[in-house]
């Protein structure tokens, strides 16, 4: 092969695996790790599989069905590694795998799900459950869900470490547990998938992963909601998810900076996931108990049923959401909301009153645009730096930047 072609054929291949590891990585994982139970052991097979992926398919061609192709090589690397030393298959694995093309994945059900309530079992340390999810099952990176967390990267990753291992020796079933023993821990995969968006919004660059991953997350919410049926969270996730992706198209400008929710064209927002998002959330308040992401599915409804909602209106949304949950992020909004009521100085006041805002990037760029309302101009500028410094994702810098130069004009 040429080396124009051998490098064109690379490149394909690379963008090809890289394609499915955004669609597929989790589903991928599970099947593989439900064999053994041993997380880390399944992600160093799968590692592997694309690593031999890359090799293999420049040369071979990419396989009709790649997804089979990697559980095939993943799974014998897997079972070769789980095996004692003296087990140990000591023949090379033949990547001309004849049988791959038989798997039918589509008729495996979606064993994401059973990973995810696997990462919930009491066994796990609770705090580090919903990160667990976020890794193994939705592909994030540790360092991703550090920042999440406001936590150390090197602790989350060592955090993540031990839960695998508890998984493994503890012997943890991979099934979706009895309808009995789902309520201790479907709080832990609810937050999972609303962190596959959220945290996809908020830390990640780029177009397709968002396309991606905010798919994904509709659709184990959606998954979620049919398989409990008469569970209200579940809808109100789903329909807390549709109404934010109805605002998808919107939300960026064309030169790349975000665009604040007051100041969207609504004839971009898209109406039929608005209205998805309204009977999932009636769906949800018919059965009579309210949690946390059904107060949150509520909001977003006030905010695409009117430009301007009551802002006393949200505040009592947003009050019962922190009695509910009363989480870093939650109680900052509170904060934005009860500025809008009674001014910037009592939001501020309120920050003051939180502990850990000090290492949240949201309560940053809220003091910020605060103390500019409040023509503060010197710590406003000071407060917009600091937000700017904890802001990957760019739509969000590039506006935080225009904001910061237009307290401090002379910095431009």
């Amino acid at each position: 092969m040429a080396v124009v072609e051998l490098s064109a054929a690379r490149s394909s291949a690379g963008a090809r695996a890289e394609q499915v590891a955004r669609a597929s990585y989790g589903r991928l994982l599970a099947i593989i790790a439900a064999q053994t139970g041993d997380i880390a052991a399944a992600e160093d097979a799968l590692g592997d599989a694309f690593e031999r992926a890359l090799a293999a398919w420049p040369h071979d061609g990419v396989p009709t069905n790649p997804e089979a192709w990697l559980v095939t090589v993943a799974r014998r690397r897997h079972l070769d590694t789980v095996k004692s030393a003296a087990n140990r298959l000591s023949a090379p694995l033949d990547l001309q795998v004849a049988a791959f093309d038989r798997i039918d994945l589509e008729a495996i059900p979606d064993k994401r799900l059973e990973l995810m309530f696997v990462c919930a079992h009491p066994a796990i340390d609770a705090a580090v459950r919903t990160p667990l999810m976020l890794q193994t099952v939705l592909g994030f990176d540790a360092a991703f869900i550090a920042q999440a967390y406001a936590v150390p990267a090197t602790a989350m990753a060592q955090r993540l470490v031990r839960a695998k291992r508890r998984i493994r020796l503890a012997r943890v079933p991979f099934v979706v547990p009895l309808r009995d023993d789902m309520p201790a821990r479907l709080p832990f995969v609810l937050e999972a998938v609303y962190g596959a968006y959220a945290i996809d919004w908020q830390l990640v660059s780029g177009p397709k992963v968002r396309d991606s991953l905010a798919a994904e997350a509709l659709y184990l919410a959606k998954t979620l909601a049919v398989l409990l049926g008469d569970e209200p969270e579940a809808l109100g996730l789903a329909a807390l998810i549709a109404f934010s992706l109805a605002r998808a198209d919107a939300r960026v400008a064309a030169d790349g900076c975000l665009v604040p929710l007051a100041e969207q064209d609504r004839t971009l927002w898209r109406p039929d996931l608005v209205r998805e998002g309204e009977t999932l959330l009636r769906r949800a308040h018919a059965l009579g108990r309210v949690g946390r992401f059904q107060l949150e599915a509520a909001m977003q409804s006030a905010q695409c049923a009117a430009v301007r909602p009551d802002a006393r209106a949200l505040l009592a949304l947003h009050d019962a959401l922190v009695r509910v949950s009363p989480t870093l992020g939650a109680r900052v909004a509170r904060a934005a909301v009860i500025a809008e009521c009674d001014g910037p100085r009592a939001g501020l006041d309120e920050l003051q009153k939180i502990d850990g805002a000090d290492r949240f990037q949201p309560a940053w760029a809220t003091r910020a645009h605060l103390l500019a309302a409040l023509g503060e101009t010197d710590a406003a500028a000071s407060a917009f730096a600091k937000a700017i410094s904890l802001t990957t994702d760019a739509p969000s810098r590039l506006y935080l930047a225009r904001r910061a130069a237009e307290v401090r004009p002379s910095d431009r």
